[in-house]
């Protein structure tokens, strides 16, 4: 009897995750010693501030005010979250890099805003965009990790629905 030969799997995208959350945690240490609390420090006059604020919520402080509750609940969601994408890599082909990578990179910015909710109580934020008085949500490297995941994992939705047509 043959065996099967075993495709390399994903899972070393892991990696991209590892690196996600060391910069993640590197940054938000630099921020929590070098940053002041609430005040603007200009990075590029009229668009970018460094603003070291914190958030107990989610996404534009989605539950931010529920009661302490909502840290347990954000870190399960993230844990679980990022237990089935860890799952989805291992049945990901290595090569596979289009849905690889963003799977990596929601992991690593999820697991990064769990450390942060685990040692202080809150996630830390230092990125801040605007234009005029209209100022988006300050972020942190975490939260460009997920949303850059995020839109990749529905890029690529939408393009191997539009492969899988185009061939069917």
């Amino acid at each position: 009897m043959q065996s099967k030969a075993v495709k390399p799997n994903a899972l070393i995208y892991l990696l991209v995750s590892v690196a996600v959350i060391g910069l993640d945690q590197w940054s938000k240490a630099w921020v929590l010693s070098s940053l002041p609390e609430f005040t603007p420090v200009p990075v590029i006059e009229g668009f970018w501030n460094w603003y070291r604020t914190y958030n107990t919520g989610a996404a534009f402080s989605f539950l931010s005010d529920a009661g302490g509750w909502q840290l347990w609940f954000f870190t399960f969601l993230a844990v679980a979250i990022s237990g089935l994408m860890a799952f989805w890599l291992s049945r990901t082909p290595r090569a596979n890099w289009r849905s690889a990578l963003p799977y990596a990179l929601v992991i690593g910015g999820a697991i990064g805003n769990v450390i942060d909710r685990q040692i202080h109580g809150h996630v830390v934020d230092f990125i801040q965009w605007y234009i005029g008085d209209h100022y988006w949500p300050s972020f942190n490297i975490a939260d460009a990790a997920i949303v850059g995941g995020a839109i990749g994992i529905a890029l690529m939705g939408l393009l191997d629905g539009k492969a899988e047509k185009k061939a069917g």
